[in-house]
């Protein structure tokens, strides 16, 4: 997690969520690891950036999820939205093997938190977004944009 310990002149880390991370603080297996990620976020260590897939994703998600989400400060959030290079960027992936197209909107995620230029994306989908990070990394340098970490929200984060 990140460390109280740096200094306050820093930039705060900018994290893109999905929302098993949201759904986290709820779920009995993964909330304990998933609490010092909104422990980071509530003292103003990470700013969040949010999509608009995670906005949809969210409209299904159980209420109290949406409550918690959107009671989070606005100022601590960064939004984002699908454009038609995210949605290339998401296809190549797809094209690439990276993951299946049933997977699509997992690579949208990706694809968004790259453009947005995000420090780390945290998930708890380990099938389809952190296992497979080290493909994910290799498409976006074959195609010339930047590597991006991704990661459960329980390990720490490093720009």
């Amino acid at each position: 997690m990140v460390q109280s310990s740096e200094k306050k002149c820093m930039r705060k880390l900018r994290v893109y969520v999905d929302s098993s991370v949201i759904g986290g603080a709820f779920n009995t297996r993964i909330a304990e690891a998933t609490k010092p990620f909104w422990d980071a976020f509530f003292r103003g260590e990470i700013v969040i950036i949010a999509s608009d897939i995670l906005a949809d994703e969210l409209r299904n998600a159980p209420q109290r999820a949406r409550d918690f989400f959107d009671s989070l400060s606005p100022a601590q959030i960064e939004r984002v939205v699908s454009t038609k290079e995210s949605e290339k960027l998401a296809a190549q992936y797809v094209a690439e093997n990276v993951v299946t197209e049933s997977s699509l909107d997992d690579c949208a995620h990706i694809a968004l938190a790259t453009l947005a230029n995000a420090d780390v994306i945290v998930s708890w989908n380990l099938k389809h977004m952190v296992k497979r990070s080290e493909e994910y990394k290799k498409v976006n340098a074959k195609l010339g944009y930047p590597q991006i970490n991704i990661q459960t929200p329980d390990k720490e984060m490093t720009k």
